[in-house]
């Protein structure tokens, strides 16, 4: 996410709708050009983008080529609406129109994450996922497309705040082609990066073309991995913030010896180094004038080492101390293939694809000693009464994960005439995922005795996607997790020409999804755990160790909710939902649009549900852990325009929008509760007002000016219970989008003597102050920082609450922690570049981040003390390209 990763760049500028539809070039003959337009399938109809009665917004191949499209965080600046979240590629979620709550561990997130809220697509096919979008390479791309609001009466489950949708170049009839774009670049205090993308086209028949894109991407680090100097800012440990969350379970914490973690091996400048690399192979062939098909096979792996993000209680802003060699590769196939024909006056579709993704992650887990009710049991000999004896051992940890995931879709749909007066596109889909998970957890040092030949084994003994135990003698905790989900839905929309001049269209969407959630842990079988609360049998609850009555109790009560659970253990949800639009056409180049939509994200079932919270102090006493997430569905009302004045030099497009949110999906975790771990929940309901607008104002010929802005209002109108004082009080607004945000960006071109043709780009981008999460813990971490580095992080804090968590916790002066969150703190980015072209042939040079601002993109308390996602320095770089047609 956090390096140059086209993908992400790609939808970032789509997002940016004031950059989408400028024209690339001036006229060849001189005369005024006018603001281009590109044809889109965002209502799986290709229509043009101005007609279009939803907002949206797209960049065609030429822009993306011209506008450099390289880093996110170069252009994270241009997102009115729209913000990635996350720790480094392939390790990130998307947010539309301010929707978001807490995201899940990276740790974690195969096991127990929420279902995306936006949907993400190559082509046809849905391949979002939860904690981990597909991070896809977009290389010799035919547009992007980005639909903000819900979409899920033609785009199914995660399509509940908006849609993304990557469109490639399919394999072209016209004959010969073949480029190729290549650059590298410098960053300030870091490794320089390069990169190569090819393409070509083959045409060895009238009826047959094939296409081959390929790509390698390095891209070179900045953070170091300093030595860990305890007293000097580094990594310290502390006796007295283990036995605090533990208990009291040290006899004298202020003298206990502390062993800090080292890290002498792992010392290294610019250690967090991508690269990307991979190959998509195309073929199309028509059968006839009315038959065709085309079938595509992606391949691609990410590798990445080190963190993305530093400390900020170390010097500088490109510092960390990590103490376990961070990696991650994230290797995925994509096969997808479309048949398109005409019956009579029917249009028929036919289109399908199976992904195969595999991850392989080594993560530094030394953090979770800074928090969790048994985290002196993990460290600290303290069976001994005397003091003297008691002693905390090297905190380092580490979590390891093998995660194959495999998604098939199949969707047949049907479109009549668009020249009819009335239109209907319907259609049947198919969905069938499944994540497959081995994650080890090392926790305790063996340093310790009671950790000496551990040999961990998962309870059900054989396991389910791993062989069982015993597994090395080092791991402590093991998550072996299948989940499945299984989705069948029908669709349709309806529109109807009432005048000349006003359309008026119905959409609808009966969906059903089976969620299976199976398998183990360490210490709990998941398979019989679920099962026993679908039954409610009494020998099964006494079997997962729970009492039959309190259990009948808290279903009685409605504490606990079971109704969608069937016998064997799998969670089924159906409904339907609902699109309806009108819209006017009130001139050629003028439409005005109102929209009513509704979108959803599935229940999650808890690899823990039902179980009762260790700590029974304050707004913990009684509490049970849900057995699963219940849908939170999101209702949007939004009225729009899309008009071009004077000729086609000046295009204005605006959405005013609202949106509610009810039973709000988040991610929870309390470090006082270790029998939490992570799991899901509702965190109430919600109200967002917003507002999209966007300008490209043709200046002169040779002059394009593009702005927009993105004005959001979210809050929180309602609570549940249980979350009092933990979540952000009502009233509160949802995390990680802005109020405000707002840009302008221009491009000039002119004429050189010899033919050529050069341009200017220059930009400059607002983004505002946002707040991290749904957890008012802030003053919690930061007192854990304090203790374990020896000073505090420098972050900004919003107060909200006078109490956290109704639990009267005090910090190291005696004063009770208050709630608030950490506040991403607002900044201001500067783009350049010159470019020069000539006939096939173009070269770039850009500085991206001219001041050297370090952005504070996001910030990661999992491991209770805060970690800062930025932006990549001043970076200077050169492209260059060629086009053979």
């Amino acid at each position: 996410m956090f390096q140059h990763t086209k993908l992400s760049s790609a939808i970032v500028l789509a997002m940016s709708s004031h950059i989408a539809m400028a024209a690339d070039t001036p006229s060849p003959d001189g005369s005024k050009k006018s603001i281009e337009t590109i044809q889109v399938t965002a209502t799986k109809r290709t229509q043009s983008i101005q007609e279009v009665p939803v907002s949206v917004t797209a960049l065609n191949g030429q822009q993306l080529e011209n506008l450099g499209i390289d880093d996110f965080q170069d252009y994270v600046e241009f997102l009115p609406n729209v913000v990635f979240q996350g720790t480094g590629p392939g390790q990130n979620e998307i947010y539309i129109r301010g929707a978001a709550t807490t995201q899940t561990s990276i740790a974690v997130s195969t096991v127990q994450a929420l279902q995306p809220s936006v949907a993400f697509y190559l082509d046809e096919q849905p391949v979002s996922m939860q904690g981990r979008n597909l991070d896809i390479y977009a290389t010799d791309m035919e547009r992007v497309e980005v639909l903000p609001g819900p979409q899920g009466t033609l785009f199914g489950a995660s399509s509940q705040s908006g849609t993304v949708r990557l469109i490639t170049k399919k394999p072209s009839h016209s004959g010969f082609a073949a480029g190729f774009d290549t650059g590298m670049s410098w960053t300030k205090g870091g490794d320089m990066s390069n990169s190569v993308e090819a393409y070509i086209n083959l045409t060895p028949t009238d009826d047959t073309a094939i296409r081959i894109a390929a790509y390698n991407d390095r891209q070179g680090g900045w953070i170091d991995n300093i030595l860990n100097q305890p007293g000097k800012g580094g990594y310290i440990g502390s006796a007295v913030v283990i036995d605090r969350i533990s208990g009291g379970l040290l006899a004298d914490p202020e003298n206990t010896p502390v062993e800090a973690p080292k890290n002498d091996g792992l010392v290294e400048d610019n250690a967090n180094d991508a690269t990307y690399s991979g190959a998509r192979f195309g073929l199309h062939h028509n059968f006839d004038n009315d038959w065709s098909l085309l079938v595509q096979h992606t391949e691609q792996t990410l590798k990445t080492e080190g963190v993305f993000a530093y400390d900020p209680n170390l010097e500088g802003e490109s510092s960390t101390n990590r103490f376990v060699p961070e990696e991650n590769q994230d290797d995925f196939g994509l096969t997808t293939w479309t048949l398109e024909g005409r019956l009579a006056k029917l249009d028929i579709v036919y289109t399908g694809g199976y992904l195969n993704r595999d991850i392989q992650s080594t993560i530094d887990y030394t953090g979770y000693t800074n928090g969790g009710l048994y985290s002196a049991y993990y460290a600290c000999n303290y069976a001994s009464p005397d003091p003297a004896e008691q002693y905390c051992a090297d905190p380092t940890k580490w979590y390891k994960e093998d995660t194959d995931t495999t998604r098939l879709t199949h969707e047949l749909r049907f479109n009549t005439d668009v020249d009819n007066p009335w239109r209907v596109t319907a259609g049947i889909f198919y969905d069938e995922q499944e994540l497959s998970t081995v994650g080890k957890f090392n926790l305790g040092n063996t340093d310790l005795p009671y950790f000496q030949n551990l040999g961990v084994t998962t309870v059900g003994q054989e396991g389910i996607n791993s062989d069982g135990g015993p597994f090395e003698s080092e791991v402590s905790f093991v998550n072996d997790i299948t989940h499945e989900i299984d989705q069948l839905a029908v669709f349709g929309q309806f529109e109807y020409d009432l005048t000349d001049t006003i359309t008026a269209s119905l959409g609808a969407r009966w969906y059903q999804i089976d969620d299976i959630f199976k398998g183990s842990t360490t210490t709990v079988d998941v398979s019989r755990r679920v099962k026993a609360f679908a039954t409610q049998n009494p020998d099964e609850l006494i079997a997962v160790g729970e009492d039959p009555a309190l259990i009948a109790d808290a279903i009685q009560s409605g504490q606990l909710e079971v109704g969608l659970l069937d016998d064997d253990g799998t969670l089924t949800v159906d409904d339907v939902i609902y699109k309806a639009t009108l819209n006017w056409k009130a001139a050629d180049d003028l439409m005005f649009f109102t929209t009513y939509s509704e979108g959803f994200r599935p229940p999650v079932t808890n690899r823990v549900g039902g179980g009762l919270a260790k700590n029974q102090q304050g707004a913990f006493e009684g509490f049970r852990i849900p057995v699963y997430s219940t849908t939170d569905t999101l209702k949007n009302y939004e009225v729009g325009m899309k008009g071009d004045f004077f000729d086609s030099v000046l295009r204005v497009n605006a959405t005013a929008y609202y949106s509610e949110i009810k039973d709000l999906q988040t991610s929870r975790f309390d470090p006082t509760n270790i029998s939490f771990l992570v799991f899901t929940d509702n965190v109430g309901d919600a109200e967002i007002r917003g507002l999209d607008a966007d300008i490209t104002w043709l200046a002169t010929d040779n002059l394009v000016v593009n702005g927009a802005m993105s004005w959001i209002d979210s809050e929180l109108t309602r609570l549940n219970d249980e979350l009092k004082g933990i979540a952000p009080p009502v009233g509160s607004s949802l995390p990680y989008s802005a109020d405000f945000s707002a840009n302008i960006r221009a491009r000039y071109y002119f004429e050189l003597d010899n033919g050529w043709e050069a341009y200017i780009n220059g930009a400059v981008s607002y983004t505002g102050d946002r707040y991290t999460g749904m957890t008012m813990n802030a003053f919690v971490v930061e007192d854990a920082t304090r203790l374990v580095y020896g000073t505090g992080s420098g972050l900004s804090i919003e107060k909200e609450a006078d109490l956290y968590s109704g639990v009267n916790y005090t910090d190291t002066n005696g004063n009770s922690y208050a709630g608030g969150r950490y506040v991403q703190d607002s900044y201001v980015l500067a783009n350049a570049s010159v470019g020069i072209t000539a006939n096939e042939w173009k070269v770039e040079l850009y500085v991206d981040n001219i001041t050297d601002e370090h952005a504070i993109l996001h910030i990661d308390d999992q491991q209770f003390t805060p970690k800062v996602v930025t932006n990549r320095p001043r970076t200077v770089g050169l492209r260059f390209s060629y086009d053979m047609y």
